[in-house]
């Protein structure tokens, strides 16, 4: 398994990130679909021995539960400093004042939560869910900040958000002189390439590395078009992605299976390949409920797709309008 530096700095992370949001308990929060502590086990196991260094997670998973498996299982499997451990902060934990959002009295209190959950004195990137229009921006770089140096995480990062917010974050880092953003975790992948208009160009411009979220689209990438599973019937946010241009994301979905049957590898190779391949990003995220979902996933950054094979599977995108923020 390679190994990575996340953008310009100096964080190093696996080509493949492990997404921790399938383990959690099914009956705490808003995945019904999440596996529990003793069914996750292999899935961190298997990760583990196959190179996997990266794993990342939030707070919300499971309201607190998959930090708490993550934590868990990592401590059986690796050494803390031979791992990168990554969680968030943002969504509502609690009802109540400051029991959501990115203010100092929520990301204070959270960063405590959700270290004593994953049972370690720090997380190697602290990343904020969202944008927070609620709370001014240098309120929450200056608390992040404060979270770095008081050494409870070494790097920080962002996630799905308009490229504008973006900047207007690292920008107030620069004017307060406070610790910027290293990464962004965004949602990209073949039938959703919206990033590729700002957010990528930016994050080049300015050494971020990218982490994209869902580079298989909830699935939608891996099977026949209009296929569904036992988490489709549950992943209500899943539910809200992927809707708006049927005709062309179903002649994607239709490439992929050309190019992996041409290859004679699944599609989940292709369509993660194609994303590893993107200049902007550094790993994608991927969730693993089955065991050759990892297989699959490490197989795909090695899995180099000709300049043919990359242009069949990116000619049918048209525009899609913003989701999944």
């Amino acid at each position: 398994m390679r190994h990575i530096r996340l953008g310009n700095s100096g964080l190093e992370v696996s080509a493949v990130i492990l997404g921790c949001m399938s383990y959690g308990d099914p009956t705490r929060g808003a995945h019904a679909w999440s596996v529990g502590l003793d069914e996750s086990r292999p899935f961190f196991r298997q990760a583990i021995e196959a190179g996997i260094t990266t794993f990342d997670t939030a707070n919300v998973y499971s309201l607190g539960s998959s930090e708490e498996i993550t934590g868990t299982l990592l401590a059986e499997f690796a050494p803390r400093e031979d791992v990168v451990i990554a969680t968030k902060v943002h969504s509502t934990m609690r009802p109540g004042p400051n029991g959501r959002g990115l203010s100092r009295a929520a990301i204070m209190h959270e960063i405590d939560a959700s270290l004593r959950r994953l049972r370690t004195d720090y997380v190697d990137l602290y990343q904020i869910h969202r944008f927070d229009p609620q709370v001014p921006v240098e309120e929450t770089m200056e608390a992040l900040h404060d979270v770095v140096k008081a050494g409870k995480a070494r790097y920080l990062g962002a996630s799905s958000m308009y490229a504008w917010q973006f900047a207007s974050m690292q920008h107030a880092a620069d004017l307060g002189g406070w610790t910027r953003f290293v990464s962004m975790q965004d949602q990209y992948n073949l039938i959703y390439r919206e990033e590729e208009r700002e957010m990528h160009p930016y994050c080049l411009a300015t050494g971020v590395g990218v982490i994209p979220w869902s580079p298989l689209a909830r699935g939608t990438l891996t099977r026949p078009w209009g296929e569904t599973t036992g988490r489709t019937a549950t992943d209500l946010f899943g539910q809200t992605l992927y809707h708006q241009t049927e005709e062309s994301d179903r002649r994607i979905v239709d490439a992929v299976a050309t190019v992996a049957e041409a290859r004679g590898v699944p599609r989940a190779q292709v369509a993660l390949a194609w994303v590893a391949q993107q200049d902007a990003v550094t790993a994608p995220i991927v969730g693993a409920t089955k065991p050759h979902h990892i297989v699959d996933a490490v197989a795909a950054v090695e899995l180099e797709l000709s300049a043919e094979e990359l242009a069949l599977l990116a000619e049918h995108y048209v525009p899609h309008a913003a989701e999944g923020f």
